[in-house]
């Protein structure tokens, strides 16, 4: 778990990693990445509009197809990986929400309300805010596997919904680990979610 969350500059490895895994690569300025800055302008942290998608890698991780992208800035002649978000599209139109850990600030949560979570473990280190209170909303408050997955973490992550996509966001770059971290919880939070279509 240590060595999963300690960030090593890893671009090379990340590159490498989804290479190996028939992923495709580019830059983060490919017409089809367009739509990743709705998901670094929506992010539920602070990011600048000088943040940009960079280092883009785009392939299946079982069930799911997933861009997996660092939100970076420049710095001198430097582009500086502040956050890695990985990202996994829904079938239609998900509504508003964000999935955070209790400990940290809530960003940019106007008109969103709190949903109910029963499990009191759960309920103590994650809050899930929603748009609108609903059936799909109180499957995912519910879900045990959900549940199981998240406790297991740091609570280093977090999730939302925003150009169609369910995103996880991290302050770190990307590496192997932390793809396949994310893959691992966005499989289940995506197969909760879509339990409600």
């Amino acid at each position: 778990m240590e060595r999963a969350f300690t960030y090593q500059g890893d671009v090379v490895g990340a590159q490498g990693w989804a290479l190996q895994r028939g992923w495709t690569i580019s830059d983060g300025s490919a017409p089809e990445d367009a739509a990743l800055q709705e998901l670094i302008t929506s992010a539920p942290v602070r990011l600048t509009k000088d943040h940009r998608p960079g280092s883009v890698l785009r392939g299946r991780a079982g069930s799911l197809e997933l861009v997996a992208f660092d939100a970076v800035y420049a710095s001198g002649r430097h582009l500086v990986p502040e956050y890695a978000i990985t990202a996994a599209p829904l079938l239609g139109a998900p509504q508003a929400l964000r999935l955070s850990p209790a400990r940290l600030w809530k960003h940019r949560v106007g008109g969103m309300v709190q949903i109910p979570i029963e499990n009191p473990d759960f309920d103590r280190r994650w809050t899930l805010l929603a748009a609108e209170d609903g059936p799909q909303v109180r499957r995912l408050a519910a879900d045990p596997a959900v549940h199981g997955l998240l406790l297991g973490t740091d609570d280093g992550d977090e999730f939302w919904t925003a150009a169609g996509h369910l995103a996880a966001i991290r302050p770190d770059g990307h590496r192997p680990e932390l793809i396949e971290h994310h893959a691992r919880l966005l499989t289940a939070l995506v197969t909760a979610l879509a339990a409600g279509y």
